[in-house]
């Protein structure tokens, strides 16, 4: 699904430049979820943008399905993400004023006028992340993991091939983020989800089939869940 290749990404600001990214070889399988995890500024966050077409590389090559959007424009690489990837950020990034169901519908609205095939995929969304009763609610009187709800259900309305999540669990207390990293899970169980998540929760991480930890700019180890080792890498990396 994904396939990235020596991929480098630098900063400038003035006459200084920063390396952010210093040469990522990466592949994620198709329904394959991935924990990205490290400290502030190992290039966590960098990766995920470029992944998702919010920026473009310096150098080095990204495949998605596919497409090699380190060759697309600006043009396309919007198009490339309004189509085929969802998006889940720290801070739900709902529209207040609308409604559970017209925050969800929203990017269906993108791609032309709204069918009974789009308000189908919309209640379907609302069941499958508990909402069912919320729909007509306004999204800023929702609790704080009701909105995640709402954002994941916004995320998976085009059918995206792979969901980008960056702190999905950060503004929330324990018991609501587990219940949105069980909904991510059951996602990524019973329909095939390709999932990249960046997280600082090792509890989170645990989520995923596999480990990415980030140092410096470049991918430091992989832990598999399957590795005997599993947790003692993660305990040493963490020290």
């Amino acid at each position: 699904m994904i396939k990235i290749k020596e991929l480098k990404k630098s900063f400038k600001q003035g006459k200084d430049e920063t390396d952010v990214l210093k040469g990522i070889d990466l592949e994620i399988k198709e329904g394959e979820f991935v924990a990205i995890m490290g400290p502030s500024g190992s290039g966590k966050s960098t990766l995920l943008q470029l992944l998702g077409g919010l920026d473009s590389p310096t150098s080095g090559e990204i495949t998605i399905a596919s497409n090699p959007i380190h060759t697309f424009n600006e043009k396309q690489r919007t198009l490339f993400r309004r189509r085929k990837i969802g998006f889940v950020f720290q801070n739900y990034q709902l529209l207040s004023h609308l409604s559970v169901e017209e925050n969800i519908a929203f990017p269906l609205h993108a791609d032309g006028p709204v069918t009974k095939e789009k308000e189908e995929r919309v209640g379907e969304l609302i069941r499958l992340v508990g909402l069912e009763g919320e729909a007509s609610r306004q999204a800023n009187l929702l609790s704080g993991g009701q909105q995640q709800r709402v954002a994941i259900a916004r995320a998976l309305a085009n059918h995206p091939q792979v969901l980008l999540a960056d702190e999905p669990t950060g503004n929330l207390d324990r018991a609501r983020a587990e219940e949105i990293l069980q909904l991510l899970a059951s996602f990524h169980r019973r329909k095939g989800q390709t999932i990249v998540m960046v997280t600082h929760d090792l509890f989170a991480a645990g989520f995923a089939d596999r480990i990415l930890l980030f140092k410096d700019g470049m991918i430091d180890q992989q832990v598999a869940r399957r590795d005997e080792k599993y947790a003692e890498q993660l305990a040493n990396f963490m020290a």
